[in-house]
């Protein structure tokens, strides 16, 4: 299995962040399916002030660059990830162009 880690900001709006968390308690069906289709096994995201943090699990044969472009082709993902970006921001030090940044491992408990 591997793990994924990414981090991105949400826009510095108390409602607009009460109004992300809301669509996270009612995410479309199609997206859940979507992401399991793809290979995503677990997914969780925390949320500090506004810096969001998801971790992921997903299969080992799992390639975001392949299977994330999957997802992004599916009608409805693309809708909930348009609606989603209006509330989110990229993190300071994410690539041009990189929405939820990756990070990097430094310490694993075994």
């Amino acid at each position: 299995m591997k793990a994924f880690a990414q981090t991105l900001d949400l826009v510095d709006d108390p409602s607009m962040i009460e109004a992300y968390k809301a669509h996270h308690r009612a995410v479309f069906p199609e997206v859940v399916a979507a992401l399991k289709a793809i290979g995503i096994e677990r997914m969780r995201i925390y949320l500090l002030g506004t810096r969001l943090f998801m971790y992921a699990e997903a299969r080992d044969d799992f390639d975001p660059a392949r299977d994330y472009q999957r997802y992004a082709a599916d009608p409805r993902c693309a809708q909930w990830d348009a609606l989603m970006r209006r509330y989110q921001r990229p993190a300071p030090g994410s690539k041009p162009g990189e929405w939820w940044a990756g990070m990097e491992e430094v310490f694993v408990l075994s």
